[in-house]
């Protein structure tokens, strides 16, 4: 097999925040979005009564995570599918409860690199950016076919770009022309409608476009909401789980959704805590990690990241 080219982001705390739920007991893990395994090999090498439950909705990801995995014999299991059919996957395997989840958001190492997907706005290649090739619309497809209101719409709420109507404007222009095929084309138009002004401070002007279009191909944020409440649901007392986010709009609805179950719902004003009303899970971490300058500039993809991670103490069934 070929030397695998994605590095675990913040690996080093990753392991650090899981050791004291797996540390010399059997325990399952569920790497949900598994990608090149990278995570998933570490926490296998570090725990020899491991046993890991690998998910990731691209099918090329499951062969080559698998191919790596493989030495770990029958402590793997690797299921393809999206993230909020956690629950299903580990019912499935005959589980009810696990001791560790991670989510490792966006767009993997395996994507960004193979050129022909199309994530990546520096190389000019067709707008695909499905996670999951041969299956639903592509970016191609949501540029070329969607309304003016609805193509700012996205940009402007999954990209928080400032010149959505100018660049939807832009896109409906040029594609009574020909239709969009190629990344390089958008890249183009991007460079000639996003002032130089905001380019110099806010970054590629492809940047937060491309962010968008990826999030509505594949459903992103939806399967982010569905996800999060049914990752908590199969974390047993004393288990944990650690989100890595790289943009606002996942950290966000990581940190609602922390927030929501690590507060009491005893109402105030009572001196004790009610049955069934206390905390669900405790904060494992203050606000969001961010990867420090070493490992920024050992792997630049961390730059970005942000990670939460959570302990459950509380068990609602």
């Amino acid at each position: 097999m070929d030397q695998p080219r994605h590095v675990p982001v913040l690996l080093d705390r990753v392991l650090e925040l899981f050791a004291p739920a797996l540390h010399g007991k059997p325990a399952i893990v569920v790497d949900t979005t598994l990608g090149m395994g990278g995570h998933s090999d570490a926490l296998l090498s570090a725990h020899p009564e491991l046993t890991l439950i690998g998910l990731d909705r691209d099918p090329q990801a499951i062969e080559m995570a698998g191919e790596r995995l493989a030495r770990h014999g029958d402590r793997v299991h690797l299921v393809n599918v999206t993230y909020d059919h956690i629950d299903e996957a580990v019912e499935d395997l005959g589980y009810s409860r696990v001791d560790g989840v991670l989510m490792d958001l966006g767009v993997s190492s395996l994507q960004l690199d193979e050129e022909e997907r199309g994530f990546a706005y520096s190389k000019d290649a067709p707008l695909d950016m499905r996670m999951s090739k041969g299956s639903g619309m592509t970016a191609a497809d949501v540029l070329n076919t969607y309304s003016h209101g609805d193509l700012a719409r996205i940009l402007s709420t999954y990209g928080e770009e400032r010149f959505a109507g100018k660049i939807a404007s832009a896109v409906l222009k040029e594609r009574e022309k020909e239709p969009f095929t190629n990344s390089g084309r958008l890249v183009e138009l991007l460079y000639a409608v996003v002032p130089a002004a905001s380019r110099r401070t806010g970054g590629h002007p492809a940047k937060r476009t491309f962010q968008a279009l990826r999030i509505e191909v594949n459903g992103e944020l939806e399967s982010l909401r569905l996800a999060l409440p049914a990752a908590l649901g199969v974390l047993g007392v004393g288990g944990r789980i650690v989100v890595e986010s790289y943009q606002s709009l996942e950290d966000r609805m990581v940190k609602q959704a922390f927030a929501e179950l690590a507060k009491s719902k005893t109402p105030p004003g009572l001196p004790v805590e009610l049955p069934g009303h206390g905390p669900e899970i405790k904060l494992l971490t203050k606000g969001a990690e961010l990867a420090n300058e070493q490992e920024i500039e050992d792997n630049p993809r961390a730059a970005p990241v942000r990670l939460r991670a959570a302990e459950r103490i509380g068990d609602p069934r």
